[in-house]
């Protein structure tokens, strides 16, 4: 191939290749579609891009959020994960966010996650009070005097305190919100939608992954 013909092939591959650039680079624009958080938020080494997800076992949304965000989670590139935080503003909240940071203390979170979800969206469980939430552990094959050292154990409620800290700093208005490596916030009102919402997170997330290399 000629050297003119050759950048003349270069040229027209640039050419048709800039639409498709800006269109990436344009279509989710700051303060639009998602906010910046500042300063950012502390939520995991360093070394990796952490999606944080903002979400509370009573909230109808979260409980559709949930099959998608999961499918969402197999797709993230190496060096992110996904880093669930139950938000916790009020006691009833609280006692949730206990609730998940025991099953995950106990190491049971694979099956108690959807078990607490399934019993308050579709059982109309309101799991209210820690007997109540004793008994799904239990019905789950959890023994229960395992889950009460968990459940009222200084790191559980550690890190309830953690959590509550982490949605304050994020500034969430809601649940479900994505965090994107503590500097980015993605809530539905602005994203337009659940699936937008994963959208952005990905873009943000390789926008991350770019800075870091």
């Amino acid at each position: 191939m000629s050297t003119i013909r050759r950048n003349i092939l270069v040229a027209m591959v640039a050419l048709f290749a800039l639409p498709g650039m800006a269109w990436a680079e344009t279509q989710w624009q700051e303060g639009e579609h998602y906010t910046v958080v500042s300063p950012a938020v502390r939520v995991g080494p360093t070394d990796q891009v952490i999606v944080t997800e903002f979400f509370w076992y009573g909230c109808g949304h979260c409980y559709t959020f949930e099959p998608m965000l999961q499918a969402w989670k197999k797709s993230l590139p190496e060096g992110s994960r996904l880093q669930p935080s139950p938000a916790a503003w009020n006691d009833g909240m609280k006692l949730h966010a206990k609730a998940y940071f025991t099953a995950e203390t106990l190491d049971v979170l694979e099956p108690m996650h959807d078990a607490i979800f399934k019993a308050m969206h579709v059982e109309r469980n309101r799991l209210g009070s820690k007997s109540a939430i004793r008994e799904l552990f239990v019905s789950n094959g959890v023994a229960a005097g395992d889950f009460d050292r968990a459940f009222d154990s200084f790191g559980v409620n550690s890190q309830v305190s953690q959590a509550e800290a982490r949605a304050r700093s994020a500034k969430i208005s809601g649940t479900p919100s994505v965090l994107v490596n503590g500097k980015y916030l993605i809530e539905a009102r602005k994203a337009g939608s659940q699936a937008n919402m994963l959208k952005i997170a990905e873009f943000l997330v390789q926008q991350e992954l770019a800075n870091k290399s």
